[in-house]
């Protein structure tokens, strides 16, 4: 069976990769030359675990292919699956213009019936359009059908989440479809859930929806645990052995980034406002969220008198450990208020700084500056204030002492509960983190 992907980004080329992974004769396309040339060099254009690895094995056996060719990737596959991008337009809607672009290329290229699978998050009703659009467009007398079949991994365990799914989502409107979708992914050996089209894509945000409102509630509680004396680490222990609360999304910290809660929870909330319906709880998760993440520096602005030509060490710039995805990461709104305070930034990152330079060029900007370096140690060395952004092991492993003995000022705000209050003041640490 011949797969197609299109799009190399989290969704499609790790998609892809494990379709290869399993057997399949798969072709990845995509317009960027630079990234394809790369792609077939076995090259990832993304970090994650063991994603690179599966390339190259896959690369060599020749199940995996890559090019820039649509006309060559789609043209004889007996599935095709987008995993392209679905960007936040500025009302919090989805842009669906990518979706578009490869709907318009499927139906002008297919010469056989084939099957149509949309991996990208979109709003409900998109597959119906994207199968309207096809036939609109259709050269060939051919029969192109469509299914919805959303992704469920996390980045940084983006590989072993796709292998190992809990369950796989997919929606259809025929027996046809179904029945095709489910041989797919037969070879997986996992769960497969079949409904409608249009409730497999209101699942995929209602499942993001849920977590991000779980951790807006207890990044909520954490801040009223400041306020009370309590500590969110005993809070949320306890909670964690309720059975219908769960032990995952109770850590509370500086709010959620990456490529999809925030932009689910926005979408959700623009889906049901246009039908005339307003999502309380998922409109209070967004506007906890965006208040959450620069939380720690106006603690910061209330202790400095200024944070002009102060040395600040930036520890972890990526949204998660794991990946090297900076999007809507709670440093990058951080970073940006430092600076314009004028503070000279040293940031540590062990696989974010190249994305991070794209958004912020290394050396003195009209106000701060901007600085790289290479190891936590770099970043400390003289600083007289240090924020704590990302949960990175290298991060995790820096004691009390360390603070203590490389910042001129060991002062220390920690978004994501990493270190021991009371070791830290018996270091010597003035020390501020999260709901404790």
């Amino acid at each position: 069976m011949k797969i197609a992907v299109a799009g190399t980004g989290y969704v499609g080329l790790v998609a892809g990769v494990c379709f290869a992974e399993k057997g399949y004769d798969v072709t990845c396309m995509d317009t960027d030359e630079k990234k394809v040339e790369l792609m077939r060099q076995g090259i990832s254009p993304i970090y994650e675990e063991g994603l690179e690895e599966l390339m190259q094995k896959n690369n060599a056996s020749g199940n995996l292919h890559f090019t820039t060719d649509h006309v060559e990737a789609y043209r004889e596959a007996d599935a095709i699956f987008i995993g392209v991008g679905t960007p936040e337009m500025p009302d919090g809607s989805a842009d669906l213009s990518y979706i578009a672009t490869v709907s318009r290329q499927i139906a002008e290229t297919v010469e056989k019936d084939c099957l149509v699978v949309v991996k990208s998050t979109v709003p409900v009703g998109t597959n119906d359009k994207v199968e309207q659009f096809i036939r609109d467009f259709l050269v060939h007398d051919v029969k192109v059908e469509v299914a919805s079949n959303p992704e469920f991994l996390a980045q940084g365990t983006a590989v072993h989440d796709t292998l190992h799914a809990a369950r796989i989502i997919i929606g259809t409107e025929s027996k046809e479809a179904e029945a095709l979708l489910q041989k797919i992914y037969e070879p997986f050996g996992l769960p497969v859930v079949s409904v409608k089209r249009r409730s497999a894509e209101m699942i995929k945000y209602a499942c993001n929806d849920f977590l991000a409102l779980k951790i807006s509630y207890m990044n909520d509680i954490a801040n009223l645990c400041e306020l009370v004396g309590a500590d969110i680490m005993d809070v949320a222990k306890g909670m964690s052995y309720d059975e219908r609360i769960g032990a995952r999304f109770l850590n509370a910290g500086i709010g959620f980034g990456g490529s999809c809660f925030p932009k689910d929870t926005k979408a959700l909330k623009f889906l049901a406002r246009e039908h005339g319906y307003k999502l309380r709880t998922v409109e209070a998760c967004v506007d906890v969220n965006s208040a959450q993440k620069t939380r720690l520096f106006e603690k910061a602005r209330e202790r400095m008198i200024s944070f002009r030509e102060l040395k600040v060490a930036v520890l972890g710039l990526t949204f998660k450990s794991g990946t090297d995805d900076l999007r809507e990461a709670p440093s990058i709104d951080n970073i940006r208020l430092l600076l314009e305070a004028g503070a000279d930034i040293y940031a540590y990152d062990p696989k974010g700084e190249e994305r991070a330079r794209m958004l912020f060029p290394e050396g003195k900007g009209k106000k701060g500056s901007m600085n790289y370096v290479t190891s936590p140690a770099q970043a400390l060395k003289g600083a007289n204030i240090c924020f704590v952004f990302t949960e990175w092991q290298q991060i995790r492993e820096i004691t009390p002492e360390e603070f203590r003995k490389e910042m001129h000022t060991p002062l220390v705000y920690d978004g994501r509960n990493l270190y021991c209050p009371a070791e830290m003041k018996a270091a010597g640490v003035e020390y501020y983190s999260i709901g404790r």
